[in-house]
């Protein structure tokens, strides 16, 4: 081929990149953002069923079209979980599911659904009264142990929030009736939006009965958060048995020596708790 023409042909094929470079760099960036890899509508519609043979467990159900992964809050917080999903929910009382579903692309949808529970499981119902924090009446089953100035125990709907600063403290307790050689369970929900500056959180369990003015230890830690052992510095959500640290003290389990009442004590304080712990759904449950 003469050599004329190959230079021709090789100067019109650098003409041709550059053009297409030219045009492909003055596109606006949106301009492919409909690239079909976001999806536009995302179903987070799902079913409840209870599951025949188990008390209080019901199977829910995600429709999976079009879904990649979903997440369930039954009010212990937003989890990861499967497209079908098995609860118990061994306490009486009116719930609220709720089903994010997130599509391609990380599109997110939310369906929410209520559940009436009529009757508790009495195998593995929460032995305390009040637990949910729901009401007054609620509030009522607690009792308000060393009150101080500086620290302050704050009920709401759902929740008792400890607040102190300059190294105070205060709690709440209640008694329960116990069975010598029964293990109970023991969690709730914890939660801050700031994070807390040296404070703790501890849960104990013990006959004796608390007194004001003196830090209630009987039986050693149950469940702890610390900020010396390094939790609760920044925001936390979540059950203490996965937000508290420490292993040996957030075993969370209780082993009655004798029939009768205990009490379970929350204390909590230090320098400052900036905004606060909440608490939420506390639970002491007999263990299988």
């Amino acid at each position: 081929m003469n050599l004329h023409i190959i230079k021709k042909k090789g100067a019109l094929l650098l003409l041709i990149a550059a053009a297409i470079v030219n045009f492909t760099s003055c596109q606006p960036e949106d301009s492919f953002a409909d690239n079909g890899l976001t999806s536009t509508a995302v179903d987070a519609s799902f079913t409840i069923t209870p599951v025949e043979g188990k008390v209080n467990v019901y199977k829910l159900a995600a429709q999976p079209k079009g879904v990649l992964r979903s997440l369930w809050d039954t009010g212990d917080g937003l989890a990861a979980g499967k497209m079908t999903y098995e609860i118990s929910l061994p306490d009486a009382g009116t719930y609220t599911i709720s089903h994010t579903a997130v599509g391609a692309g990380g599109a997110k949808a939310e369906a929410k659904q209520q559940l009436v529970v009529a009757t508790s499981d009495p195998v593995k119902g929460n032995i305390l009264k009040g637990g949910k924090l729901a009401n007054s009446d609620d509030w009522a089953k607690w009792t308000v142990t060393n009150p101080a100035s500086s620290a302050s125990i704050i009920f709401g709907s759902g929740s008792a929030t400890l607040t102190a600063s300059g190294w105070a403290g205060n709690g709440i307790y209640q008694a329960v009736n116990v069975v010598a050689g029964k293990k109970y369970v023991i969690d709730m929900v914890t939660s801050s939006t700031t994070g807390c500056s040296n404070t703790w959180l501890e849960v104990y369990c013990g006959y004796a009965v608390p007194v004001t003015g003196t830090d209630y230890s009987e039986g050693g830690k149950l469940r702890a958060l610390s900020t010396w052992d390094g939790c609760a510095t920044t925001a936390f959500s979540g059950k203490i048995s996965a937000v508290g640290c420490k292993a040996e003290n957030n075993l969370g389990i209780f082993t009655a020596t004798q029939t009768g009442i205990a009490y379970l004590v929350i204390r909590g304080g230090g320098e400052d708790m900036k905004a606060g712990i909440k608490i939420q759904n506390i639970e002491m449950r007999p263990s299988l």
